[in-house]
């Protein structure tokens, strides 16, 4: 390996184990995570052959943090973060506190101190943004409303540990006797508090009018790599610009710049312009994390890791679960909340490594948070797969039965979003019954205000098909903008119906010959079907 690119060599090691270990790991029906772990064990410290930059790879991993939570600001608005605030404010503090206190009574029992236990178990209560993320994107979860308190609850969190990475050095110069006088730490917490108030108020009076503008003289420039640049250029500048001025992180302040972007017309736009970055820089975070992880402390301290896992995976969730259902939501929703903070990262890290630098927590403590980091992001997408399944079945018994209870030759309809919505319209009181599956919270009320029998889920399970009456459906009607999604839907009907005819939706010649190979009939392109209906008003004589 070239020792002059370090750089090129890191991206090009992690990118393509990640790959291939990625691949496998779906192949075994296991989530893609478990490979890109996996992909940073192999080019880490601790086993043979190459060794990845332990510098540059975290660097790299950082950008996908930024532009996942940019991602997330563009779809999040101010109105949804005041409306799950009063559950999200009291329920990530009051899990931050379980949490803590079940991390301090395990460090007890090691024998460490009550200083270092506080620290230690800080880092245990708080979920990565990465992974909550991604195991929400993937259920369509993100914005519906448990997402959104699942979102607004790890923003709090955020905000929560900001705060104690400033104090940490005060509080490490008092444990060692020679620190601040109790004025001098109310000083310290006043000055952080305003800090990140200032961004706050910044950012919502301030950016709300210009970052929005910055983004339309993009567009109007009418140049497609100035647009993405420009959309580049705010998610990356805000976020180091908010690190550097305000003590904010990174994250914390990309989630903001998207927040206030949202409130453009242009927001979509600039969301499928950071998608291929933020996937790609976001698998790098999880190869990042594998490169620290030591295998042999699951040899030399497993009970310990043991313990430390289960306070992550099952005392966080409990709490979780607890705290949403006293709030008065139903059991999904809190469900859903307990598994998506049953896991630490990022943050984690930091904490950790902060406290060792600073001789709060012993060396041992930083090897028990990435044991307890890797096996909870690992076990992480089970945990989601036990929760679908369980919704699955229990929607089976209240819904969906009866959805498709004595109908044959009927159209299943998967998606009602802006194209779905339109064939519903469209397909509503004549002679062709119709199925809608949809995942999002509000296209599903939409179309039982429309009197559709709905099946609510995602289309990619067999279950949900057949819930549809897949069988003994004539056509399927994938009207979902996802290729990769559709043509697994198609897959799987084709299985259980391979005379249906299937009719889907494209954006794309190669999205076109996907779905075609998948077993579609007829493909839809809406660029086609503009330039087919152009050509007509101009060839038709004018009325």
């Amino acid at each position: 390996m070239p020792h002059h690119a370090p750089l090129i060599a890191a991206i090009v090691a992690g990118i393509v184990l990640a790959t291939i270990l990625g691949a496998i790991a779906n192949r075994l029906r296991l989530s893609p995570l478990v490979g890109y772990l996996f992909a940073g064990v192999l080019v880490g410290p601790f086993t043979p052959g190459f060794v990845a930059d332990q510098e540059l790879i975290p660097q790299l991993a950082e950008i996908g943090v930024i532009l996942l939570m940019f991602g997330v600001g563009l779809h999040f608005s101010l109105g949804d973060l005041l409306s799950v605030k009063h559950i999200a404010i009291p329920g990530a503090l009051v899990q931050i506190v379980v949490a803590t206190a079940m991390g301090a009574g395990l460090a007890m029992l090691l024998g460490w101190s009550l200083a270092a236990g506080l620290v230690f178990g800080l880092a245990l209560s708080v979920a990565s943004t990465v992974v909550l993320l991604r195991a929400l994107e993937e259920r369509k979860l993100t914005e519906t409303p448990r997402g959104k308190i699942a979102v607004g609850w790890l923003i709090v969190e955020d905000l929560a540990m900001v705060l104690v990475l400033v104090l940490l050095p005060v509080f490490a110069e008092a444990q060692r006797g020679s620190g601040a006088t109790p004025m001098q730490l109310i000083g310290t917490i006043a000055l952080t508090l305003g800090q990140v108030a200032l961004f706050v108020a910044l950012m919502l009076i301030v950016g709300r009018r210009v970052i929005p503008k910055l983004l339309e003289r993009a567009a109007r420039s009418g140049s497609h790599e100035l647009f993405t640049l420009t959309v580049l250029s705010i998610a990356l500048g805000v976020a180091f610009g908010s690190a550097a001025l305000f003590g904010v992180s990174f994250a914390l302040g990309a989630f903001f710049a998207g927040m206030v972007l949202n409130e453009s017309e242009l927001s979509h736009d600039a969301a499928r312009e950071t998608l291929p970055l933020r996937d790609a820089f976001a698998v790098l975070f999880f190869v990042s994390v594998g490169m620290l992880f030591d295998p042999s402390i699951l040899l030399r301290e497993p009970l310990q890791v043991l313990a430390t896992l289960g306070i992550i995976v099952v005392g966080k969730s409990i709490a979780a679960l607890l705290i949403v259902r006293a709030f008065g939501h139903a059991m999904p929703t809190a469900a859903t909340i307990a598994a998506s903070l049953a896991q630490i990262g990022e943050f984690s890290f930091i904490l950790v490594t902060m406290g060792t630098d600073l001789d709060l927590l012993p060396a041992s403590a930083r090897d028990l948070v990435l044991a307890g980091a890797i096996s909870s992001i690992l076990i992480n997408p089970l945990l989601f797969v036990a929760l679908d399944r369980f919704e699955s079945r229990s929607r089976g018994r209240r819904t969906m039965e009866p959805v498709a209870l004595g109908m044959s030759g009927h159209n299943i309809l998967v998606g009602f979003g802006r194209v779905g919505a339109q064939i519903g319209e469209n397909l509503r009181g004549g002679n062709h019954p119709l199925v809608v599956i949809e995942t999002q919270d509000d296209p599903a009320d939409a179309a039982r205000k429309q009197g559709l029998p709905l099946v609510f889920g995602n289309a990619a399970t067999q279950d949900l098909l057949r819930a549809a009456g897949i069988k003994r459906a004539a056509r399927l009607l994938v009207a979902i903008p996802n290729a990769l999604e559709a043509a697994r839907v198609i897959e799987l009907a084709r299985a259980d119906n391979p005379g249906i005819q299937v009719i889907a939706r494209a954006h794309s010649d190669a999205e076109e010959k996907h779905l075609r190979k998948s077993g579609a009939d007829r493909i839809i392109m809406g660029e086609r079907e503009i330039a087919r209906c152009m050509a007509e008003l101009v060839l038709s004589p004018t009325p």
